[in-house]
């Protein structure tokens, strides 16, 4: 019903030619998907509790509630109790009118759970920034009030950052569960921090934990309610690549350096429910935060000092970044730009792995990927130099002009891959980030 639902939402939203293939494609990953969330053992998550941490931080959870319904709000509780790593404090600010959250909240003694009754209910973004405001530890975690954490999620975050001394923010994996936590689907099983594909997306979205002198600094906008978390995101990873710039990196070095601050934990740490009315099961309850999130990216690119506009795609939260008067000429970090290869209506090349791999390799033309990847535009190790454009530096087209002559009497597919993967190796080594832009997919693998 749900997938019928969101194929009817679909449909209105770009007509049947653009829904057929969407819709044999979900239908195909859900036959193949078959994800069973694994809670850590009791002997595991013993032994995160002994383990001696350098220097541990203490993690302001913070809450912002509004007529939660109790059973939602205990497992959300719950699950903060069953935490393996115990330095810890949930901040509950809670702006309803019925004292259905305070009842709960009551029924609990521990002193780690703090819970403030807010004057009115002035919006998500505002209703955040009074808890943030009365939270005391090093970092914030952000946690809706009807979505609930794993028992590692803590821990997990505290191993990471007491790794990195300079974290600055920490997000994790996450998956959805049905109203009534029985059954867990769609892992979004994310990359590391990648600047253009976060331009596209909010892929960072849950579980995500900032160092609290930022979330102070930074505060959450109410004209922003419904991608608040997005457009906070966004304005901490600018402060974080300007503090780079302004050490005298190069923006690709700055945004190399951010790997260091801005930390994944490739790992379901966060259950995000799905129930009527939920952004996660119904888009279109909250169709104005998708322009919202439209709104915040354009905020981005402009106060970068990048001419260009942000569009929606036809995907639901998707976004495409246009720039004006040529790209290369916008985006100083980017050494060069590409797009797939087809064959016989099939992705045969383009946007590769380090290893020289093409990430959506065999994929129909009409399929958008998994989580739309194949449709957003995003960094990449390698693109294949059967299509690819490149920033007209000397250094680059030397090495360009000299790689293409070494595939000219080339017919096998592989070598191809392997000269093309040699080359951005050295663009990278340049100090260079290369793009992938779904706009740039060519028909064939004939001609450059």
């Amino acid at each position: 019903m749900k997938n019928i639902q969101k194929a009817i939402r679909y449909l209105k939203k770009n007509g049947m030619k653009k829904m057929l293939p969407v819709a044999i494609e979900r239908f195909l990953q859900n036959r193949k998907e078959t994800y069973t969330y694994q809670q850590p053992d009791q002997l595991h998550l013993a032994a995160q509790r002994a383990h001696s941490f350098l220097k541990p931080e203490k993690i302001s959870v913070v809450v912002p509630a509004f007529e939660t319904k109790a059973e939602y709000l205990k497992t959300l509780i719950d699950s903060m109790l069953a935490q393996s790593y115990t330095s810890w404090e949930l901040v509950i600010a809670d702006a309803s009118q019925s004292s259905i959250v305070s009842d709960l909240v009551g029924k609990y003694q521990d002193e780690r759970i703090q819970y403030h009754r807010l004057s009115g209910n002035a919006g998500i973004a505002e209703n955040t920034n009074e808890a943030i405001a009365l939270a005391t530890g090093t970092f914030i975690g952000l946690l809706d009030h009807d979505d609930y954490l794993t028992p590692d999620a803590l821990f997990e975050m505290q191993q990471w950052i007491d790794r990195h001394e300079e974290a600055a923010l920490v997000y994790s994996d996450e998956d959805k569960t049905d109203g009534e936590n029985r059954i867990f689907y769609e892992p979004n099983q994310k990359s590391g921090f990648n600047l253009d594909l976060f331009l596209s997306n909010n892929y960072l979205c849950h579980f995500t934990v900032i160092r609290a002198e930022y979330c102070r600094q930074i505060p959450f906008r109410s004209k922003m309610d419904g991608a608040q978390d997005y457009d906070l995101f966004l304005r901490i990873i600018q402060r974080l690549l300007i503090e780079e710039i302004e050490k005298g990196y190069t923006l690709a070095e700055a945004q190399m350096r951010l790997q260091a601050r801005v930390g994944h934990i490739g790992k379901v740490l966060y259950h995000w429910r799905c129930h009527t009315g939920s952004t996660a099961q119904n888009p279109d309850s909250k169709r104005y935060a998708y322009e919202a999130g439209r709104v915040a990216v354009e905020e981005f690119i402009k106060s970068m000092g990048w001419n260009g506009c942000v569009h929606h795609t036809d995907h639901l939260g998707f976004y495409r970044v246009e720039y004006e008067k040529g790209i290369f000429s916008q985006r100083p970090d980017l050494g060069a730009i590409g797009g797939n290869l087809f064959q016989r209506g099939r992705v045969s090349g383009g946007a590769m792995n380090e290893e020289g791999k093409p990430l959506f390799l065999g994929l129909p033309k009409s399929f958008s990927g998994r989580l739309h990847r194949a449709v957003l535009q995003q960094q990449v190790a390698a693109l294949d130099l059967r299509n690819i454009m490149v920033r007209q530096v000397p250094q680059i087209q030397a090495a360009y002009e000299e790689a293409v002559l070494k595939t000219q009497t080339i017919t096998d597919e592989m070598k191809q891959r392997e000269i093309s993967l040699e080359f951005c190796e050295k663009i990278r080594e340049m100090g260079y980030v290369i793009l992938y832009d779904p706009a740039l997919n060519q028909q064939s693998s004939e001609g450059r």
